[in-house]
C-alpha cells in the first residue's frame, strides 16, 4: 500500500500516455538513427540531410502551437493524440515504398505533423494529471517510458544490420508494428473534463499567438531555450560525425542505443530531483553538460570517446527535455496549457529548421569541429542567462 500511494501521481492515464509514446518510440527510433546512413547510401548529401530534417520539424513546430490552441479551445485532448499517434505510424511503411527526395519528404513531414498534431494536447493532458509539485516526476516518468521505445528501436535495427548489412528499407515496414499497438493503446484513453479556453483560436500560418498574451517569466523562459534551439541542430549530425570518424554502421547504431539508454536509467530520477531542488538549477546544468559534450565531439576520434560522450549526452537530455516542460507548464494558466507547450515545442521545433540548415551548410564550408564548438559556446551562453535571470513574473 505504501509503494501504491508513493507513486499515485502516476495515474492510469499516465501510464497509457506513456506506454503509446514507448511503442510510437520504438518505431520511430528504429529508423532514426539510420535515416542519414540510408539517405547518405541513396546519394543524399550532408546538406540536403540537414534540410530534410529542419523541413520536417519546422512542419511540427508550425503545427504544435495550432492543434494546441484547438485542444484549449474545444477542452479536449484525446482525439489530438489519437490521430497524431496514426499520422506518425502511417508514415513508416511510406519510405520503404520509394527512395525519391520528394516521396521521404512527403513520409517526413506526415510523420512530424502527427506529432505536431499530438504534442500539445498529450502534454496538456499530462499536466492536468498530476500538481505543480509532481510534474517533474510524472514527465520525466513519461520521458523514461518514451526513450525505453528509443532503446528498443535501435537494437532491433543493430539486430538487422548485423545480419544483414546495408539493408535499410525492409526496417520501414517492421517499424510499422508497434506504430499500429500504440494505435490501439490511444483508444483506452478516456477524456478528461477540462474547461475549454475562451481564447479564439489564431489561424495556422498565427498559430504562436500564444506568445503575446503569455507571462513575462514564460516568454523569459522560452525565449532562452528557442535561442538555444536555434543552435542545437539534429542528432543525425551526431550520427554522422561518428560515422565520417570511420566507426562502423552497428557501432553507431550501438553508440545510439547506449545514448538512449542512458536517458532512461536517468529521466524519472532527475524529475524527481527537479521537484527537490528546483527546474531552473537541473535545467541550468543540463545544459552545461550539452556544452561539455558538444566541445568533446568536436575533438573526438575513438571508438571510447564517443560512447562516453554519447552518455553524457543522454544525461543531458534526461535533465532538459521533461524537467523543461515542466517547468514551462507551471508558468502558464491550465486552461492554457495545451496552447503554451504547443508554443514552447513549436517554436523549438521550427529553430531546428534553422539550426539543421545551418549545421549543414557550416559543415560544409569549414567541416564539423567547428559546427559542434559554436553549439557549445551558445549553450554556455543561454545556461549563464537562466542561472541568474530574475523572473519577472512566476506561475500565471
Amino acid at each position: 500500500m505504501y509503494v501504491m500511494s508513493r507513486f499515485s501521481y502516476i495515474t492510469r492515464a499516465v501510464w497509457l500516455l506513456s506506454l503509446i509514446s514507448l511503442f510510437t518510440d520504438l518505431a520511430s527510433e528504429m529508423l532514426y538513427p539510420i535515416m542519414p546512413l540510408y539517405l547518405q547510401s541513396i546519394g543524399f548529401s550532408v546538406f540536403f540531410i540537414g534540410l530534410l530534417e529542419g523541413v520536417a520539424e519546422a512542419t511540427a513546430g508550425l503545427s504544435k502551437g495550432y492543434f494546441g490552441q484547438w485542444s484549449d479551445r474545444l477542452g479536449r485532448r484525446v482525439p489530438f493524440v489519437q490521430w497524431g499517434y496514426g499520422l506518425s505510424a502511417l508514415s513508416k511503411p511510406m519510405l520503404a515504398i520509394l527512395a525519391t527526395p520528394v516521396w521521404v519528404l512527403l513520409a517526413r513531414t506526415l510523420d512530424r505533423l502527427g506529432k505536431g498534431l499530438r504534442t500539445g494536447a498529450r502534454d496538456a493532458l499530462l499536466s492536468d494529471e498530476t500538481t505543480p509539485d509532481n510534474k517533474g516526476k510524472v514527465f520525466g516518468f513519461h520521458r523514461s517510458m518514451d526513450t525505453l521505445g528509443a532503446v528498443f528501436g535501435p537494437t532491433v535495427a543493430l539486430l538487422w544490420l548485423t545480419s544483414q548489412p546495408g539493408e535499410f528499407r525492409p526496417l520501414f515496414l517492421i517499424a510499422f508494428l508497434p506504430g499500429l499497438l500504440a494505435i490501439g493503446i490511444a483508444f483506452l484513453l478516456k477524456e478528461r473534463q477540462t474547461v475549454p479556453s475562451n481564447r479564439p483560436v489564431q489561424p495556422f500560418w498565427a498559430s504562436f499567438s500564444y506568445w503575446r498574451v503569455a507571462s513575462p517569466a514564460y516568454r523569459q523562459v522560452v525565449g532562452a531555450l528557442v535561442l538555444f534551439a536555434l543552435f542545437n541542430s539534429s542528432d543525425a549530425f551526431l550520427l554522422l560525425l561518428a560515422r565520417q570518424r570511420g566507426l562502423s554502421d552497428a557501432t553507431v547504431v550501438g553508440l545510439y542505443i547506449w545514448y538512449n539508454a542512458v536517458y532512461v536509467l536517468s529521466a524519472w530520477p532527475l524529475g524527481h530531483l527537479a521537484d527537490k531542488l528546483g527546474s531552473r538549477r537541473l535545467l541550468v546544468a543540463g545544459l552545461l553538460v550539452f556544452a561539455l559534450v558538444y566541445g568533446g565531439v568536436a575533438v573526438a576520434h575513438t571508438t571510447w570517446a564517443f560512447a562516453a560522450m554519447f552518455g553524457l549526452y543522454g544525461v543531458y537530455a534526461a535533465a532538459t527535455e521533461g524537467v523543461g516542460k515542466a517547468w514551462v507548464s507551471n508558468l502558464c494558466r491550465k486552461a492554457d496549457a495545451g496552447a503554451a507547450l504547443g508554443t514552447f515545442s513549436g517554436l523549438s521545433s521550427l529553430a531546428t529548421l534553422g539550426a539543421s540548415v545551418g549545421a549543414g551548410l557550416l559543415w560544409q564550408w569549414r567541416g564539423p569541429s567547428l559546427t559542434f564548438g559554436v553549439t557549445a559556446v551558445v549553450a554556455l551562453g543561454v545556461a549563464g542567462y537562466l542561472a541568474v535571470v530574475r523572473l519577472r513574473e512566476q506561475a500565471a
